[in-house]
């Protein structure tokens, strides 16, 4: 009996087909993110999309450039 090793093709983040990857993260309210991602609810971020919270944003995360430009305005 003999075996086999495959070998495991590599794949780049451009090759997935993962569609729970958010393409941007979107500015929410700080109190609404964890009762999102507990209950289930929808959340509204700064640009109006409104959506379930299921991943949190790592440091360099792509941001929403429509959120990113009302929070600016909103801090002046």
């Amino acid at each position: 009996m003999s075996t086999k090793t495959l070998e495991r093709p590599d794949v780049t983040e451009d090759d997935t087909t993962d569609d729970d990857a958010p393409k941007f993260f979107h500015y929410v309210r700080k109190e609404k993110i964890t009762e999102s991602a507990v209950t289930g609810t929808f959340v509204v971020a700064l640009c109006g999309e409104t959506f379930p919270v299921t991943k949190s944003a790592k440091p360099g995360s792509p941001v929403c450039p429509e959120c990113k430009k009302i929070y600016n305005r909103m801090k002046k």
